[in-house]
C-alpha cells in the first residue's frame, strides 16, 4: 500500500532546522510535522503547517532581535 503527503522541502541552516526538529518533537504545532529528515540543512513537511511555522519562526526571530539606538 502507498502512503501519500503533500509536503514542502524547507531548505534551512542548521540551527533553525534543530528549531523545527524541537518543534516536532514537542508537537507544538499540535501533531507532528516533519515527514522526513533528509540531512544537515533540508526537511520534508507536511504543507498544511506551512503558515503556522512561519508565524512560529517570525516568533522566535522577535524574540532574538533588538532595535539599534543611537546616543
Amino acid at each position: 500500500m502507498v502512503n501519500v503527503h503533500k509536503g514542502v522541502l524547507v531548505e534551512c541552516d542548521p540551527a533553525m532546522k534543530q528549531f523545527l526538529l524541537y518543534l516536532d518533537e514537542t508537537m507544538a504545532l499540535g501533531k507532528k510535522f516533519i515527514l522526513k529528515d533528509l540531512d544537515d540543512t533540508h526537511v520534508f513537511i507536511l504543507a498544511e503547517v506551512v503558515h503556522t511555522l512561519q508565524e512560529r519562526v517570525g516568533e522566535l526571530m522577535d524574540q532574538n532581535s533588538f532595535p539599534i539606538t543611537q546616543k
